[in-house]
């Protein structure tokens, strides 16, 4: 299955708490913190819904 690289480029400072919980269970916390995920409609509906503070990069196998 494709996996994908999600990277956290903007602070969540000033964002709601869902927002926030949200970046946590993609597995990120710190600032330019990353993690790799199956690409699977779940994580990209998370994703989507915060798509103005990650990156997305796909993982070469």
């Amino acid at each position: 299955m494709k996996q994908i690289r999600v990277t956290l480029v903007k602070s969540t400072i000033g964002c709601t708490q869902r927002v926030k919980d949200i970046v946590r269970s993609l597995g990120l916390g710190k600032l330019n913190s990353s993690a790799v995920h199956c690409d699977t409609p779940t994580i990209r509906g998370m994703i989507n819904k915060v798509a103005y503070l990650v990156r997305v990069d796909e993982v070469e196998a």
